[in-house]
């Protein structure tokens, strides 16, 4: 035999139920169970191991009759489909007796033996005379059950603000308090319209994190402490938790944004040994004054330095060989220009070849005056070829 934890009823009730014989059964199977209040259907969540149980808040007891079948759907369709004439039913006779009450949910067990009718007052009600009521009426035993505003958003509500399914109809087991202290530590808005859940009351979700909050809060010195940093003494003005940070204004009214590792001591006016903490501030706040110019010296390294000069060198003596090799190009195009007054004056007599070398030094003429460096070859021939 084993045991499965096994979720079942409108308020996602909980509970260890057994199987019969060596039945075993997998997350999200739908089955039919027995519990205190009556034969109802469930969805199987785990095994019931001993470390599951501890995380639960007095879990029921029942057992697993046997795996939901295409009959059983059928059934539990046909009461859900009831429940919404039953709930105006009841409706009518809550108001017959003017009872101070607000009708929330009416739940059909599946076996038919048992209405659950959940309902939201301030006040304790009387309703002694309402059950007689409902039991002629519905002929079946009748349980009232009264509810708060967040176990109504368990039953009826569906999505909350960030999109996703509210987390009391999903996977919480218990709904502890929830403060504006929880928000304040958080910096969320303290504007009641956007930390509200379904239910009207502070969301569940501001209690996730508020135990690392007050984790990490404690490794930071309060606002106010009057501190000696890196960059001097000054004072706290505000935490910055998650990123460990801390806004700090030095006595010069400069303020700086430091880690809590920057932070060399803190000091305290009341106590008594206050000139002990300053001088022993003052001794650290030397020692790393004195480091950081230990590292400052090591990092102007004369090898390196040269090393880093060494390249820029090499770049000036490439520009110089190109502004050479310019030179270069301008004698080579003196001797060009010569050669092409030389076959000008073939091509003026009239020969064949003088003709080709003429066209070849136009195209090369159109070649030069493209890329505009024809201008400077041109004075240099004009003022170095004799007249």
């Amino acid at each position: 035999m084993s045991k499965y934890i096994t979720r079942y009823g409108s308020m996602r009730l909980l509970g260890v139920l057994a199987t019969r014989g060596e039945d075993a059964y997998a997350r999200g199977d739908k089955v039919v169970v027995r519990t205190n209040r009556g034969l109802e259907t469930g969805e199987v969540l785990c095994l019931a191991t001993e470390n599951a149980i501890k995380q639960m808040n007095k879990p029921s007891n029942g057992q697993i009759i046997r795996p939901m079948s295409a009959d059983d759907d059928q059934e539990l369709n046909r009461l859900k489909s009831q429940q919404q004439d039953y709930f105006q039913r009841s409706q009518k006779i809550v108001e017959r007796h003017g009872l101070d009450m607000e009708l929330a949910e009416v739940e059909k067990l599946f076996g038919g033996e048992r209405l659950i009718i959940y309902f939201i007052s301030e006040d304790r009600v009387d309703f002694r005379e309402l059950v007689k009521e409902l039991a002629a009426e519905f002929q079946m035993r009748i349980e009232m059950r009264q509810i708060g505003v967040r176990d109504e958003a368990k039953l009826l509500a569906d999505y909350g603000d960030c999109g996703k399914p509210v987390c009391c109809n999903t996977h919480l087991m218990q709904m502890p308090p929830v403060s504006m202290k929880m928000a304040k530590l958080q910096k969320a808005t303290l504007d009641p319209t956007k930390i509200s859940g379904r239910c009207g009351r502070l969301k569940c979700c501001l209690r996730y994190e508020y135990d690392t909050y007050l984790s990490l809060q404690e490794e930071l010195p309060r606002s106010g402490t009057e501190v000696i940093t890196s960059s001097g003494r000054g004072k706290i003005l505000n935490q910055e938790i998650l990123s460990q940070q801390l806004l700090v204004e030095l006595e010069s009214g400069r303020r700086l944004m430091l880690h809590v590792s920057e932070i060399l001591t803190t000091l305290d006016r009341k106590s008594p040994d206050y000139e002990q903490q300053v001088a022993e501030g003052e001794r650290l706040l030397a020692q790393a004054r004195a480091d950081e110019i230990d590292l400052s010296i090591e990092s102007t390294d004369p090898d390196e330095s040269q090393a880093s000069e060494a390249p820029k060198k090499k770049r000036r003596r490439r520009r110089r060989n190109r502004r050479g090799s310019g030179k270069r190009k301008d004698g080579s195009s003196e001797s060009n220009s010569g050669a092409k007054k030389d076959n000008s004056g073939d091509a003026k007599s009239g020969s064949p070849e003088g003709s080709s070398t003429s066209n070849k030094n136009k195209k090369g003429r159109r070649r030069r005056r493209r890329r505009g460096g024809d201008n400077k070859p041109k004075q240099s021939s004009e003022g170095g070829s004799p007249s």
